[in-house]
């Protein structure tokens, strides 16, 4: 396992309910892996806490078998490894220019002029900002600093992306945008944890899902088996991807027809699932 949460806890200063509470959960590597759970069920505070930002009040993190230590030089090495990208990339962006952003964690590791020059440049082909290099970054769009804050993290070359609700108000477009750069990211050896409320989204992506309620690993698994416990995800309000919806409603239709042909259906669905996998 690449990135391990063994019992871990953490409450907010002020806060009558932890915001994580004997949380156990290990990131497979090389795995596309999603979370999914309500607004306050602890998804950010365990990205802060895999990327050593919080410290854990109970319980262990580790990284690659070995627990998390907090001085400064190790919290520096994990940071090359463990790459966070925050929801709003205002939180993430830095400096006065696209490409002065991009190279500030690379000349922050001391790295000589070349390398920088050369990782920033790869880094500015790969996510597509060539004709922004020199501009402001205020005067991005949204759509564009999100892209500028994953080239910020992926020009470290980690091992583990986080991602805080990447696709939040972006519009199909960018969004489709995004999830190409994702995909070109994860076939580079990266492994990915994507915390999101978009269930399609998951479905279609994650090979892994881990559900949170509470501060607690309610449920985890292959997205087909994950979203086949309809009855707990409804109960943790989150609900199921559109395409069950659909499939549900056509074999209840189905049901009440005079000849139903269930086995067929049944096939069919499955056909219908896979194909939205692989799409």
């Amino acid at each position: 396992m690449l990135l391990e949460f063994e019992q871990v806890g953490y409450t907010y200063a002020g806060s009558p309910q932890p915001a994580l509470q004997g949380l156990t959960l290990r990131i497979p590597q090389g795995k596309r892996c999603a979370l999914i759970g309500q607004n306050g069920c602890g998804k950010t505070t365990l990205f802060l806490l895999a990327n050593g930002l919080y410290k854990p009040q109970q319980g262990v993190v580790r990284w690659q078998g070995e627990p998390l230590k907090y001085d400064r030089a190790s919290l520096m090495a994990l940071r090359q490894q463990v790459g966070l990208v925050f929801q709003d990339p205002e939180q993430q962006l830095v400096a006065s220019t696209v490409e002065e952003d991009i190279s500030y964690g690379l000349c922050n590791l001391g790295l000589p002029d070349d390398a920088v020059a050369q990782r920033v440049g790869k880094a500015i082909v790969a996510f597509g900002l060539t004709e922004l290099v020199d501009c402001p970054v205020h005067h991005l769009s949204l759509g564009q600093k999100k892209r500028v804050s994953l080239a910020d993290v992926m020009v470290l070359q980690p091992d583990l992306l986080l991602l805080d609700e990447p696709t939040a108000y972006l519009d199909r477009l960018h969004t489709r945008d995004l999830m190409v750069k994702l995909k070109q990211v994860w076939a580079t050896g990266t492994t990915i944890l994507m915390a999101t409320h978009d269930l399609d989204l998951v479905y279609g992506w994650a090979d892994w899902v881990f559900v949170v309620d509470r501060g607690q690993l309610a449920l985890e698994g292959i997205p087909q088996d994950v979203f086949a416990h309809r009855a707990l995800l409804e109960k943790l309000h989150l609900g199921v991807p559109q395409v069950f919806e659909v499939l549900d409603r056509v074999e209840v239709a189905l049901a009440s027809s005079t000849e139903p042909d269930t086995s067929a259906f049944h096939a069919l669905r499955q056909r219908i699932l896979g194909e939205f996998r692989q799409g």
